[in-house]
């Protein structure tokens, strides 16, 4: 109980000083790894004491199912088409590209990565967490086009790369056990049985929540509740029938608006209050895992997770933008403004949970574990410097000029 007491004691601590904290460099994933890295004196008597891999997953899974659900109930057509393309650009060319580069990367570095499992790796990493670059998006010194382009991409290609990581592991599923008919039933189930079970909660759940508040039935007090109680029940149902929970979450928040609209304030709402209880204890873990795991790290991963946080994030963005008439500082900015958190680690902790014992697994987890490290501190350390250096190159972009 003393890592759990730990951590509630940090929690608030932090909430004390929280508003103060806002707007500096020190974010709340930065505490809250550095707070768990920080318990190394206490890693033998943790791990003698029976830490549990599956409580650290099962919270890491909550907490990625309440985000994609969120960040999917706050996604509006409007907006997308008010900021341009440039979201469009960064989550079709720009994914695409991360994911192949970061593949082609993994397999020079680490030869004893198969073709597949380079693609599994690059999948993982491919998501960017908003969270972790909470400065930048609120940032009134950055042009809101740029914000909202980072802020929709960050909400939505967590949830579009999942169908790419299940496509890989399905493919090394089926290499291992032989045949194509695995490969179609792994597929068949977790991405068809996924959308089908999203799309029944989300638009009957949204359709229920809209007629319970038109009838007056349906509480103001309790709207957030239902809201968050329809993608909990994705992750249920998900389990039942064998089908993606992340991929049935993402496509519930999706569907939801057709009958709630007002389903993105209440999920927004309550992934800012209590959804960080989920997030944060994501971190502190990984903070645990971080140290258990040190001496494994390996020049390779280190390597690969600063070129992972550069060249393959921000080349791909470059050739993402060619064309929209962005300043060079802002195809930079957007470029290094990738972080990765959350989604990279539960995406990992998935994958290792398949137990496929393929050869590269040490190198795909140290060189995960290595690149979301790097990042948590890099991003949040730069964030303030970076909007600073950009705003100043910004005061002389005229007002017609597109980042504007």
């Amino acid at each position: 109980m003393m890592p759990l007491a730990l951590f509630f004691a940090l929690l608030f601590a932090f909430s004390l000083v929280s508003r103060r904290l806002e707007g500096t460099i020190v974010t709340a994933p930065m505490m809250f790894t550095a707070a768990g890295m920080l318990m190394f004196p206490a890693l033998p008597w943790i791990m003698s004491a029976g830490f549990n891999k599956n409580v650290f997953l099962r919270l890491a899974e909550i907490g990625l199912v309440l985000l994609l659900f969120t960040d999917a109930t706050r996604t509006e057509l409007d907006t997308l088409r008010s900021i341009g393309s440039l979201p469009v650009r960064l989550l079709s060319v720009g994914m695409l590209l991360t994911i192949a580069f970061g593949a082609v990367v993994a397999r020079l570095m680490f030869p004893q990565l198969s073709v597949l499992e380079a693609g599994i790796l690059s999948t993982i990493l491919a998501p960017t967490d908003a969270g972790l670059g909470q400065v930048v998006v609120n940032s009134s010194r950055v042009p809101l086009r740029i914000r909202e382009a980072l802020n929709v991409e960050a909400g939505l290609n967590d949830g579009l790369s999942v169908p790419f990581f299940l496509f890989f592991i399905a493919l090394a599923a089926a290499r291992i056990e032989g045949g194509a008919a695995s490969l179609t039933q792994f597929i068949g189930e977790q991405l068809g049985f996924g959308t089908l079970v999203g799309l029944t909660i989300g638009l009957g759940g949204g359709w229920l929540m809209g007629f319970a508040r038109r009838v007056e039935w349906l509480a103001d007090s309790y709207q957030q509740i239902g809201v968050v109680a329809l993608a909990l029940l994705c992750l249920a149902v998900s389990e039942i029938v064998g089908a993606s929970m992340f991929i049935a979450s993402f496509v519930a928040g999706l569907a939801v608006q057709v009958g709630f609209k007002d389903a993105g304030k209440h999920s927004v709402e309550f992934a800012e209050e209590w959804g960080q209880l989920f997030n944060l204890s994501v971190f502190f873990l990984f903070g645990v895992l971080v140290v258990r795991d040190w001496p494994q790290f390996s020049r390779a991963a280190w390597l690969y997770a600063v070129l992972s946080l550069t060249v393959i994030r921000m080349l791909p963005v470059a050739i993402a933008l060619m064309g929209a008439g962005l300043s060079s500082a802002s195809v930079a900015f957007v470029g290094w403004f990738g972080p990765r958190g959350l989604a990279s680690i539960v995406l990992g902790l998935v994958y290792l949970e398949q137990e496929m014992n393929l050869p590269g697994e040490p190198a795909m987890r140290s060189a995960v574990m290595v690149t979301v490290l790097l990042s948590i501190f890099a991003h949040g350390l730069s964030a303030i410097p970076a909007i600073d250096l950009y705003a100043h190159g910004n005061s002389m972009i005229a007002a017609a000029e597109p980042e504007r």
